[in-house]
């Protein structure tokens, strides 16, 4: 399964919006625009893009708390992105996630969450939800390397294998936990060598090529789709960022200056795609239409961030409480009125 001539475009498009998004962020939060923490995917684009393109549209995706390039991924529009970053009322959350909890479901975001592997289980019951309604949605589920030390990735992942669950654990392994290696955490590095204590496949792929990432993610969406179970996929790709930016870590460097620029230089997801439709025959002019239409949308996101308003302080406890039983109750009460 390879990428058509409308996705390689629609790949770059969505690559560049994720660079563009995550650039305009940090330079807002520098700015004093942009409330809490920030982590950037600036890096891990072809990861992303290349999972969420093997998706339908009513699919559904669970993330992490480097999670703004996955809506931006699966084609959500930006203005509610920018404004929920931002903490206003326009936001996806209307200002109450921020940066690490989006939740999209104009296209099928259920959860981000700032606990490291926290949207594994949540993943994995929204396969089994899809499997109990008799649909043949399936569930992309991002998490990290770090992550899979987490228990709850292996009873997840276990659950999902014994009932076969329309589930695609995609593991964006860019070598840190943190300020952690993979080789100083993991009893076993191959990350995708775990797959086989649960019976699934896993397969390791190059990040930083979106057409490799897209191939995996496309022949593991068609078997959860057939009913064949989860597969685990490996994307090994790089941030180019700090784990959280703009805070500066204590200690001693985890990583040398010469390896980050190295990654930047010669493993930029963008700039590989951009050579290889230059190959294929797409002319400059048709991705530099591209990039202007990508500047635009994110300057036009981040004005309806800024002039969107902040929450009404009395409005804090409204999205705090849910009560299944008020419209029971309401109905009730009508009833007794009358």
């Amino acid at each position: 399964m390879q990428l058509n001539s409308n996705q390689r475009l629609e790949a770059y498009r969505r690559m560049l919006r994720i660079r563009r998004f995550e650039e305009e962020g940090m330079r807002l939060i520098k700015g004093d625009k942009i409330p809490g923490w920030f982590h950037s995917s600036v890096g891990q684009e072809a990861a992303i893009v290349g999972a969420c393109l093997a998706l339908r549209d009513g699919d559904a995706m669970t993330g992490t708390h480097r999670s703004h390039g996955h809506p931006i991924g699966k084609g959500a529009h930006l203005d509610g992105l920018m404004a929920e970053l931002m903490g206003k009322e326009g936001g996806i959350c209307k200002g109450r996630g921020g940066s690490m909890h989006f939740a999209d479901n104009s296209v099928g975001i259920i959860s981000e969450s700032g606990i490291v592997g926290g949207g594994i289980p949540l993943a994995t019951g929204c396969a089994f939800s899809a499997r109990v309604r008799g649909i043949d949605q399936v569930t992309l589920c991002f998490l990290g390397d770090g992550a899979v030390n987490q228990g709850t990735f292996h009873e997840s992942l276990n659950m999902a294998s014994l009932w076969k669950l329309p589930v695609i654990y995609h593991c964006e392994n860019n070598g840190y936990a943190m300020t952690t290696s993979v080789a100083q955490s993991h009893g076993q590095p191959n990350i995708a060598l775990r797959a086989a204590g649960y019976g699934m496949p896993g397969v390791t792929v190059d990040g930083q090529g979106v057409s490799a990432v897209y191939e995996a993610a496309a022949q593991a969406v068609t078997r959860a789709r057939a009913g064949e179970g989860p597969t685990l996929i490996v994307a090994n790709t790089y941030r180019f960022d700090e784990h959280n930016f703009g805070l500066a870590i204590p200690g001693e460097p985890y990583r040398s200056v010469e390896e980050v620029e190295a990654h930047k230089r010669e493993r930029d997801p963008i700039l590989l795609y951009r050579t290889v439709l230059i190959e294929e025959g797409i002319s400059e002019k048709s991705l530099r239409s591209i990039e202007d239409e990508v500047a635009e949308a994110v300057n036009q996101a981040v004005q309806f961030a800024l002039d969107s308003p902040m929450p009404r302080p009395e409005t804090l406890p409204d999205y705090m409480f849910n009560s299944p039983l008020a419209g029971h109750y309401s109905s009730v009460a009508g009833l007794h009125r009358k």
